[in-house]
This record gives C-alpha cells, structure tokens and sequence, in this order.
C-alpha cells in the first residue's frame, strides 16, 4: 500500500484525488464480484477495528453524544447494510433477462448493471457515520470508487475517517476529504458519474445547480417536516412512546424524527400525558445523561431558542419535560419541548425543527388531518398510529411520503429490503437495498440477435413483403 497521504484540504488535492480516482475507475471498469466483496470486507474491518475511536469523534464533535446511540443508529446499521449488500450481490450483478417481442425472436434481451465510475457524496453532521457509511455501501457494491465530503461541523470524525479511509483502502478506491463551504462547493462541481447529497432542502437547490453544468445525476436526502399522525383509536401509550423514542434520539437531530404531532381534539390532553410521562421514564435527568445527546453546536442551539422564543411571543404555549428540572444550556443540551397553539406562520410550523421541539396540531375529523398533510410539502417521513385497516390503507393510498412507518417511528430507515429516499421538497432518488446499487449503476440494455434473424424482411430495398409484414405489425 502506498504511504499515507495527508487529508485533502484544498482544491488542488481535491483535483488531483478524484483525477486519481477516475484514472482507478478507467484502468477497471467492471469490478469482479470478489473484488467489491473484498471492498465490503474492508469497509467492515474499518468499522469494527475502530468502533471507540468513531464512537468518541463523534462525541467529541457533539459535546456528547450517546455512545449506544451512536452503536445502536449508526455502526449497527451500517454493519447489516454490509452483510446485506455481500449476501445479495451475486444475484443484484447477473444481467437480468428481458422478454423480447414475437417480432424480434428469437433474439435475446436482457439487461447489465454496470458501474457508473466515480461516485461523490457529501455527508451531513447529524450521522456522519451511518450517513456517510450507507451511499459507500451501495456504490462500492455496484462497483465505482468513491470520494466523501464531510461536515465541516464534525471535524473530528471527518479527520478520523479521511485516515482510516486511506489505511484500509488506499488512495484509489475510497477517498474521504475534509473543509468548509468553498471546499463544499468545488466538491459538487467535480465531474462525477453521480453525486448524493444528505442536508437540508435549500442547499439541496445549490448542489442541483452545481451538479447540472456536468449533467452529473444527483441523489437528494432531504428533510422536511414528517408528521406523527394519532387517530381516534389509537394505542395513546404505545404511540407516545415510539413518539419519544423517535424524536428524542440524537436529541431530534434526525431527518426522519417526527417533526410534529396530529392528534384528535378529544385525544389531545390523554396523548401529552402519555408523552411526559414516556418522556420521564426514558429520560429521568438529562444533564448528565449518557443516554441523551447535546445540540450539535452553539448556532443550532440559538436557532431553536429563538424559533420557541418566537412562538411564546405569538401565543404559544411552552412546555419543557425536565423531570429533574435541570439547567442544560452550559451542557447545550434541550429537553423535549411541547408546544401547543402554535401559529401556522410560526417558523416551528413551516421549518424542519430538527431538534427535541414537538408543535402538536389537533384535527376535529379524520379528513381533516388528511388535507393539513396534503396541503404541505411531501415529507421525508409519515408516522401513522391507528389499528383500523382501512384508515390505514387510506393514508398509505391519499398521501405521498418518501416513506411510512406504521404504529413506530424510524425503524422504516433501518430495513434492508427497503429503499430510502424523499419526494418532491424531501428529496429525489433512492438508496439502501437493491435500490441503493441501482443508483450506483447503469443498467445497460443488451439485444443480442440469433443467426436465425429474420430482421432482413424490414430493410430496403421495400417491396411486397414488407407490405405485407406492416399490415401484420399494424393491425387493430
């Protein structure tokens, strides 16, 4: 292996590794089965080679981050992508066959995934493992090299992983780069084969825009404001607690986190006690809990004070769940914070929150909280709680989300069969799963003609016979 490299850190480096990258991909073009295998293998020796040292950067980065958050969201998923991708690859790499119509046989059709060559993908700071990790996953088992922009706001993480990368890779297969805005913005103008994106809807925009000079496909993961949405009905309890456990990990600092709650009228008062009361059973203290994460930084935390400040100004009503009625601003830690009669123009209601902030908006008729959803952007993700059949295949048919999860929340994104993407605002295009390396790859078609071809009968000079084939091929 060559000697290790310095982490890039201007565009010059930048240049020179995706150039080397590219010159990679071009000296191979179709990896065999058993070299992405060996690539797979290596990224889960990174892993699990190195699981405190990733767990402390990450911390590090936060302030403090749960280190059983970051096992159990971030390295575990990850680990069963691998497995997953290594067990399916074999079947996910044959060339697929396709039917071929009566007027062209006995020709045979099928289509080969192919590597597409060089994939980017920039990483935002709220899971710089698992989110970094899952496109690497997909592109190296579709066989391209790849080349990562991380977070400027998990510096340690992104050092951390730009020299592991070159220590179990090597300079030509996977390169991690680290830097600021200008560095950010010189990475999505590189010439990649395809490019995914993980941050917010309005830098989403920027990249678009970079990516088309190239005509270089993106990959948009999105947010949003994914609904929690309670029926009449509903288990209050066991809604409450997946509520929680979904908006509280990572202290809300999740894509997918329910942003805000539907609920009943007549429901409303039983819900918000069920939910303090999961709240502190799960969270007794927080200040000092190793289980509860802090806010990234010290600008995030501004932000979602003044969004609530914002609302109790405009008629809100604020409540914090702190059982231990704690301070947490010098640990930069936020309680889950209720919020009720919350404007509609309010930033908590038109913003994705992205914090342990809970507006809840109450309906009167189901159809109601139908349109309030469908009147918005589409989001991320929908969280339904309701044991009535029907009204659940009516959500799952009268709304658009880029995903669903039914009577729990989050565990949609961690299923290995499924793909995960948004739509619309949220998102565009999808990864994970056989998704995932299909987005890595072309699918190039392939016609293959017999000996027997009677392809002959259309070429000119026409005459007769062609005649009378196109009033066979035309028919009503």
């Amino acid at each position: 292996m060559d000697a290790i490299k310095m982490p890039v850190r201007d565009h010059s480096d930048l240049l020179e590794a995706f150039s080397r990258l590219k010159a990679a991909s071009a000296a191979n073009a179709h990896p065999p089965q058993n070299v992405r295998k060996q690539w797979l293998n290596a990224l889960e020796r990174l892993i699990q080679d190195n699981r405190d040292a990733l767990i402390d950067a990450v911390s590090r980065d936060f302030g403090h981050r749960s280190a059983v958050e970051t096992r159990l969201a971030e390295l575990f998923p990850t680990l069963e992508a691998i497995r997953h991708a290594r067990r399916k690859l074999a079947g996910w790499m044959k060339p697929k066959r396709r039917g071929v119509s009566i007027w062209f046989q006995p020709g045979r059709a099928s289509v080969l995934p192919q590597p597409l060559g060089v994939a980017g993908v920039v990483v935002p700071w709220n899971y710089p493992l698992f989110l970094s990790f899952g496109p690497i996953v997909a592109a190296l088992a579709a066989g391209n090299r790849v080349m990562v922009k991380m977070s400027e706001y998990t510096p340690a993480t992104g050092e951390l992983l730009a020299s592991l990368a070159e220590r179990y890779f090597g300079p030509e297969v996977l390169v991690v780069t680290n830097g600021g805005a200008d560095l950010a913005q010189a990475f999505t103008r590189l010439p990649f084969d395809h490019l995914l994106f993980t941050g917010s809807t309005d830098v989403g925009r920027h990249v678009m825009r970079a990516a088309a000079d190239n005509l270089t496909p993106v990959t948009l993961e999105l947010g949003g404001k994914s609904p929690a949405l309670v029926t009449r009905g509903a288990d209050l309890r066991r809604a409450a607690e997946a509520i929680v456990a979904g908006k509280m990990l990572n202290a809300g600092q999740t894509c997918v986190a329910p942003d805000y709650i539907l609920v009943n009228d007549k429901d409303c008062g039983l819900l918000l006690d069920e939910i303090r009361a999961a709240a502190a059973r799960a969270y007794p203290s927080l200040a000092n809990n190793p289980d509860y994460s802090a806010v990234i930084n010290d600008r995030h935390y501004q932000r979602l004070s003044g969004w609530l400040e914002a609302a109790r100004q405009a008629g809100a009503r604020i409540e914090e769940v702190n059982p231990a009625r704690e301070e947490l601003a010098a640990v930069r830690k936020m309680p889950l914070t209720l919020v009720q009669r919350c404007p509609e123009d309010a930033a908590l209601l038109r913003e994705e929150i992205f914090g342990p902030i809970l507006p809840v908006v109450t309906y009167d008729k189901f159809d109601e909280a139908l349109a309030y959803i469908n009147a918005r952007p589409r989001p991320l993700a929908l969280y339904l709680f309701d044991n009535d059949d029907l009204r659940i295949e009516r959500v799952l048919k009268e709304t658009v989300s880029g995903g669903v999860c039914v009577n729990d929340t989050l565990l949609h994104v961690v299923q290995d069969g499924l793909p995960f993407g948004g739509v619309g605002p949220s998102g565009m295009g999808h990864y994970h799963a056989y998704e995932g390396f299909l987005t890595f790859s072309k699918l190039k078609p392939v016609f293959r003609q017999s000996r027997l071809s009677g392809s002959w009968m259309t070429r000119p000079p026409y005459g007769a016979l062609v005649e009378g084939l196109l009033k066979l091929m035309l028919r009503r």
